[in-house]
């Protein structure tokens, strides 16, 4: 796998569409690519942002939220929320790099994912390529932040290998392999934190991607999600003191 992060124009709110940074940014994309695209680039195109003299963060969070635990509860004061059907902290809330301005994660994240996936399928005349819009997120019992996939299009988010044999012919019963969140932490690894100024990377050389031609369906995105009762983490997560 070869992952290249790419260098943007410095950007801000409401003064670029998505479409122009990806145009001015990409010069060549070949057949059988992941395009990873940071969510505060998207937010920042799409407008959706506030500034940080009109809302309060906390005020931002709790309106963001699908659900949080009140950041009393953290030694550090942070919200730790539920934001479409993912554990993050702040609601994906941020304000860094972003010259006065609260960002939010963009308001429809699969649509603005099928959106770059059918620009740069059109722009390249390409027939298979992937994109993801990701983030950096936390990780429990674990120090720093990795990125994840809030969006993808173009292939398989999932790749199962219930049903397989391992080495010694035991039958696979729960393996599944999150192939999105995988490309998300390789391609966020390179697009950097702080002042890169590389919030696109480009991922090549991924015979493990499967492939599709065409946007997932509403059943495939349902599918990546996990009620509370059903997760691995349960016993945690439904004790937690959650408020909406």
């Amino acid at each position: 796998m070869k992952v290249t992060a790419v260098k943007t124009k410095l950007l801000e709110a409401n003064k670029n569409t998505l479409t122009e940074v990806l145009a001015e940014s990409i010069d060549t994309l070949t057949e059988g690519s992941v395009v990873a695209i940071s969510s505060k680039v998207v937010s920042l195109c799409e407008g959706n942002v506030l500034s940080l003299r009109d809302i309060s963060k906390d005020e931002l969070i709790k309106k963001e939220a699908d659900c949080f635990i009140p950041k009393e509860y953290s030694k550090y004061g942070v919200y730790l929320t539920i934001k479409n059907g993912m554990l993050v902290p702040s609601a994906g809330v941020d304000e860094s790099n972003t010259n006065g301005y609260y960002v939010m994660w963009p308001k429809e994240p699969q649509k603005s994912a099928n959106y770059c996936w059918e620009f740069l399928r059109e722009k390249f005349g390409l027939k298979k390529i992937g994109v993801i819009i990701t983030d950096s997120t936390t990780s429990p019992l674990k120090w720093g932040v990795t990125g994840k996939a809030i969006a993808h299009c173009g292939f398989a988010a999932i790749n199962s290998k219930i049903g397989e044999n391992d080495l010694f012919k035991k039958t696979l019963r729960q393996t599944r392999i999150n192939i999105a969140d995988g490309l998300a932490a390789s391609a966020v690894l390179c697009m950097g934190e702080s002042v890169e100024q590389t919030p696109v990377a480009i991922i090549e050389d991924v015979p493990f991607v499967n492939f599709q031609d065409r946007v997932p369906t509403e059943e495939e995105l349902k599918f990546l999600r996990i009620s509370i009762k059903d997760d691995l983490y349960a016993p945690l997560l439904e004790n937690a003191p959650w408020k909406t």
